[in-house]
């Protein structure tokens, strides 16, 4: 049996020369399979190549899924604070982020 590796460009080929019949079925048998709710996958799993990472405030806020105004709310009330500094850029620890996540799911 061989065995081949698709990456990124081999597949974005492929979709260019499909018909768009052919097309058409391909993101319609995406939308209804990869990304379904009843994957259930793990924080590990979605966010896992992510360990020991920093976001910056636009990132971090959409991985809260709050507004850039709420999560700087959150920095001034000290739920949060930034690890390092950049520039005029703060980044924020993943942990830090997933332990007021966490937090933020047992209020509501």
């Amino acid at each position: 049996m061989v065995q081949m590796t698709l990456t990124a460009e081999t597949l974005f080929i492929s979709l260019q020369q499909m018909s768009s019949h052919e097309r058409e079925k391909f993101f319609s048998l995406i939308a209804r399979r990869a990304f379904s709710s009843g994957d259930n996958l793990s924080h590990a799993e979605l966010f896992g190549h992510l360990q020991g990472s920093e976001f910056t405030v636009d990132e971090a806020a959409e991985y809260l899924g709050v507004s850039i105004a709420t999560f700087r709310r959150y920095c001034k009330q000290g739920k949060v604070a930034a690890s390092s500094i950049v520039g005029t850029s703060h980044l924020y620890p993943l942990a830090a982020l997933r332990e007021l996540k966490r937090a933020l799911r047992i209020v509501k």
